[in-house]
Formats: structure tokens, C-alpha cells, sequence
């Protein structure tokens, strides 16, 4: 089925991404990742009302719902925003001058942090890494061979968990023990054509619905690849989208004026803003609510600028 989704808010946005629904405080959180700024709103129906702004670092890749506050992914370094709007420092991830910063990230369900990065200079840009921070503040490479790491979902029994390399184009999955966190090979599962795969989720029955940038849509698959449905968006890049509300079945999707040209931007006035789609309505479709971080006794532990990540790194 092909469903269009509705301009949810005015705002715009250089690099709108991560959309995430807290249930705790019934609110939506985002980035504008070039501005370095964290977002929450409030939804009502299919619009959006931004509460508050805050500058978090020179980028942030992600937010996600912590015990206490949020866990904010900066440029290199993971902090805890508290609820009076100071940053904690929680874990340095990448060197300071190692030419990446973080991007897309999502909590296991067990509450550990899994963030993946991204090259500052795509002329240079050499392999990307997808990394879990561990309950004693270790790293765990999970994949130290991709182009861009962006979305990070898991099965509805968290025994599967989804990734999306972008500029190869692919969605992987592996065998996942939410426990103990072993995980198993990594495999090729669905490669995205006609735009590259951005961010990602997994619906209660277990779809995956990954943003395509470039191609101004978001696209349902069953696991076994299979298309299920298209949500049109009015802005060709569509970076990522979350289930929202209550029963979680309003779908909030981000756009990005960044990398447009002009006359593109002119063309899609609506880029950067934040869009919405009910499919409960449509589709009888909800989503997964998000398990927020578990590693509040990290909060404060300050190391070294770590060497680059390898595979061997625990």
C-alpha cells in the first residue's frame, strides 16, 4: 500500500534525524545533526510542537531515553543531558582527529548503547565502525568494514538485530543473545535500490520500515525482503523515522535540506521539516517502544582519546 505523509511541523532543519519516542514523558526526541542540537516535542494528532532546543556538541548523532535524562551521542564523545540541561561526559568512542564523528545509535534490549560512525571527509573517508558500549565501559567492534553506518533495529524478541550500511546500500542481520550479547555472522539481508537506506525500525509484528535518502520515501519490508508498503514523503531526503504517541502508531518521519541544491530545495519546500503518517489507522500498524540506556554508573568516567577502534578491541 502506498500511504503519503502529512508536513508535521514548521521548523526546519539542516540534517533532521533520529526521531525516538519517550514514553516516560509522552514526548518526541530528535538532532538537527549539523547544528549540534537536541529536540523535543510534543505530538498532538499529526502535529509536532517543539518544546525545547538544546546545543549538545559541534555534531550529535543521536538522543535516546536514559534512566535519568538522555544519553546524547556528541561528535566523538557520549554524554548524559540531565534534566536541567547539563552535559555529562560518559564515555570518549572515537579520537578526537580521527576523521569521524558518530551518527546513528540505538540501545539494545538490554539497555546497552550501539552507535555506529561516520567520515568527515567522504573524499577520505576510509572504513566505518559499528561499536556496543558495554555495562563496565568497554567497546565492542561489532563491524569495522562500513561505508556509513546509520540505522540499528532489533526483532520484536531482540533475537535478531537489523543494521544498515548506506552507501553500500544494505540492511544486515545477525543472530543476537540480548543477555550476554554475543551476536552471530552478519549476513547480507536486503539491499536498497533507487536511494540509499538511512534510518531504520522494526514494527510489532516485525517489519522493517527503513528511511530511503534520495528517494523521498519510507519503505516497509517483511524480513524475508519483501515490499510491503511505501510512505511517501515531500522531501527527497528522508533520513529516518520512529512510531510515536501513545499506541504508538503514529509514524514521525525527519527530512534534510543538507546536500540539496538549490533549485532542489526551491523544488521541495518541505525538506527539513518533520512529517507524519497515522498507520495504526491506515495499516493496524504499532510500533516498539524503545528501551531506554542502562548505564547510568558510567556517567563521569573520563578516558584517553581511544586508538582507532579495531577489530580485536573489547
Amino acid at each position: 500500500m502506498i500511504l503519503h505523509a502529512d508536513v508535521a511541523a514548521d521548523e526546519v532543519h539542516l540534517l533532521g534525524e533520529g526521531p525516538i519516542w519517550d514514553p516516560e514523558r509522552e514526548r518526541l526526541l530528535w538532532v538537527d545533526i549539523e547544528a549540534g542540537d537536541v529536540l523535543s516535542g510534543t505530538l498532538d494528532g499529526l502535529r509536532v510542537t517543539t518544546t525545547e532546543r538544546i546545543h549538545a556538541d559541534r555534531t550529535v548523532g543521536a538522543v535516546l531515553p536514559a534512566a535519568a535524562g538522555l544519553l546524547v551521542c556528541g561528535r566523538t564523545v557520549v554524554h548524559l543531558l540531565d534534566d536541567a540541561g547539563r552535559l555529562r561526559e560518559v564515555r570518549r568512542v572515537l579520537p578526537e582527529d580521527g576523521g569521524r564523528r558518530l551518527n546513528d545509535a540505538a540501545c539494545d534490549p538490554a539497555g546497552r548503547l550501539v552507535v555506529g560512525s561516520f567520515s568527515l571527509d567522504r573524499a577520505a573517508a576510509g572504513p566505518q565502525f559499528l561499536l556496543r558500549l558495554e555495562n563496565d565501559g568497554s567497546l565492542t567492534v561489532l563491524d569495522d568494514d562500513l561505508t556509513l553506518s546509520n540505522g540499528i533495529a532489533w526483532a520484536p524478541d531482540g533475537l535478531v538485530m537489523y543494521s544498515v550500511d548506506t552507501l553500500a546500500g544494505w540492511i544486515r542481520s545477525r543472530a543476537y543473545d540480548p543477555v550476554t550479547g554475543a551476536v552471530g555472522p552478519r549476513r547480507d539481508l536486503l539491499q536498497v535500490t533507487q536511494g540509499w537506506p538511512d534510518g531504520l525500525r522494526v514494527d510489532a509484528d516485525g517489519n522493517l520500515w527503513v528511511a530511503v535518502w534520495g528517494a523521498g520515501e519510507v519503505r516497509c519490508y517483511r524480513p524475508d525482503g519483501t515490499l510491503l508498503h511505501v510512505v511517501m514523503v515531500p522531501a527527497p531526503h528522508t533520513t529516518a523515522l520512529t512510531f510515536a504517541g501513545p499506541e504508538l502508531s503514529t509514524m514521525v518521519i525527519t527530512t534534510a535540506v543538507a546536500e540539496l541544491t538549490p533549485e532542489r530545495a526551491a523544488a521541495y519546500p518541505a525538506s527539513g521539516r518533520l512529517h507524519a503518517v497515522d498507520v495504526g489507522a491506515a495499516l493496524g500498524v504499532h510500533g516498539l517502544p524503545a528501551t531506554p540506556w542502562n548505564g547510568a554508573p558510567l556517567v563521569g568516567v573520563r578516558d584517553p582519546d581511544p586508538a582507532p577502534p579495531t577489530p580485536t578491541e573489547t
